[in-house]
């Protein structure tokens, strides 16, 4: 924690720094209530000790304005002529606990534990307050079905290891909800009460990604004007999740495996090494086998990390989810543009499940945004999507679009043209047969009969 020493005595102010860093703290002394407002502006602390008598100051008038411009901030007050009187005008004006000079270090303790309750209730508040934040800026990705029969058995497997340490690696293409998935295993967890903190790995260059994860001390490099603790250390007792884990640096990789197999790392300059208590769970839409050949990802550390994996399937491999996902967006933008849009037209809906999706939820929701903007109607139709779903078909390819409910074709007319999408959609007979619901063989065979390919399909892919 880091903590700021408001008192105008340079002998007590210097003595408790000193007692605040011995406990393995960040401490910085100011002489008065002016001084202390103004470092208040300029940097994060975690708590605020501050004296009631400050020369020509008064404490309790310094209390009011921490508490106006820092509302949640918790301050200690303390004094040398401590009465019942003042402490009790203390705890009425805001803080959250007050000392008598000189204390000792027991009573300090004390005092911190009440200080570090404090902010617990704090961090979970600001995590509930973010989580309603996502769910609304998010709209339906917060809904994820994970009860869809495609998500059943990886949900199975999640379940049985959230409440266990164990590291989870969640692996599947950009967009198809890695991250909702993180933070559901921990609110399903034995955690959900603790942090739930995320590092994204490719976000910030190597030196600042090891600042951001691990933390680092005061002059530790240009810049680091003051210690800082990491997102190891934020995540105390609860989740780290490393979003795209596949583009860490490599020169931070053997860092994380000694994270995860000691739990023990060191901040940036300094030799003091501390225990990591935190679950991680990563996510990545690289082949991390391929990224091993290829010299950029350390094996050792795929081993550690793939203790439970499990690959989210690709939207285009979830027809029924799509159109869902598809109408809770319309919903999701037709109220937040007031626009009077009511769902699909049956050929809009055929030419979403006639794409291929590369992009999955990201671009799934960026297309629906789109038609609602752009729709006539109350009925979106293929002209309000984006161009590329409804053409650069050949004139002459006989599609499933083209097939709408009703049509004069046969049930074995529409199996083929179900089949031929299913086939330039997909990379092999094995993913192809896996969504049709049949085995490879069946597939193979139906592939001969009706004159079709059978060798591996070519994707349709961006």
């Amino acid at each position: 924690m880091e903590f700021l020493v408001i008192d105008d005595e340079r002998t007590f102010r210097e003595a408790t720094c000193f007692l605040i860093e011995e406990l393995s703290h960040y401490a910085e002394g100011v002489a008065s209530g002016e001084q202390g407002l103004a470092c208040l502006k300029e940097d994060n602390f975690d708590a605020v000790l501050l004296d009631v008598n400050l020369g020509r100051e008064n404490g309790l008038d310094v209390l009011a304005q921490i508490q106006k411009s820092h509302p949640s901030l918790p301050v200690v007050m303390f004094t040398g002529q401590g009465s019942v009187k003042i402490a009790v005008e203390a705890m009425r004006r805001g803080a959250v606990d007050f000392l008598e000079k000189p204390f000792n270090r027991e009573q300090f303790l004390t005092v911190l534990a009440r200080i570090q309750r404090f902010q617990q209730m704090g961090r979970r508040i600001e995590d509930l307050q973010q989580e309603v934040k996502e769910i609304k800026a998010q709209g339906p990705e917060a809904m994820f079905d994970f009860s869809a029969p495609v998500m059943q058995e990886t949900m199975e497997i999640l379940l049985r290891a959230a409440k266990s340490p164990a590291s989870i690696l969640l692996l599947g293409e950009s967009g198809t909800g890695k991250s909702v998935l993180a933070r559901t295993i921990h609110q399903r967890s034995h955690l959900v009460d603790k942090p739930f903190i995320t590092v994204s790995c490719p976000s910030l260059s190597k030196e600042l990604l090891q600042s951001d994860l691990f933390g680092h001390v005061k002059g530790a490099f240009t810049g680091a004007v003051k210690d800082h603790w990491g997102k190891v250390k934020a995540a105390s007792g609860g989740t780290l999740f490393l979003d795209e884990i596949g583009d860490l640096p490599m020169e931070i990789q053997p860092k994380l495996l000694r994270l995860l197999q000691e739990r023990e790392y060191e901040r940036i300059g300094e030799n003091v090494t501390r225990q990591a208590d935190v679950r991680i769970i990563a996510a990545t839409n690289r082949d991390l086998k391929k990224r091993i050949a290829e010299g950029s990802f350390r094996e050792d550390l795929f081993f550690r990390l793939n203790v439970i994996a499990v690959e989210l399937p690709a939207l285009r491999a979830r027809p029924g989810d799509l159109i869902r996902f598809a109408e809770h967006y319309a919903q999701h933008f037709a109220a937040q543009c007031a626009r009077p849009i009511k769902g699909f037209t049956g050929e809009a809906s055929s030419a979403l499940l006639g794409y291929p999706w590369p992009g999955n939820l990201r671009e799934l929701r960026n297309a629906i945004e789109r038609a609602v903007i752009l729709a006539k109607k109350e009925l979106i139709i293929p002209d309000d999507l984006p161009a590329e779903l409804h053409t650069g078909a050949k004139p002459d390819d006989t599609s499933l679009a083209s097939a709408q409910s009703g049509h004069l074709l046969s049930l074995e007319k529409l199996e083929e043209l179900h089949i031929r999408k299913i086939l330039h959609n997909t990379t092999s007979l094995v993913e192809a047969a896996a969504i049709l619901g049949i085995n490879r063989a069946t597939l193979y065979r139906k592939c001969r009969r009706m004159g079709l390919s059978s060798s591996t399909p070519t994707p349709h892919r961006d």
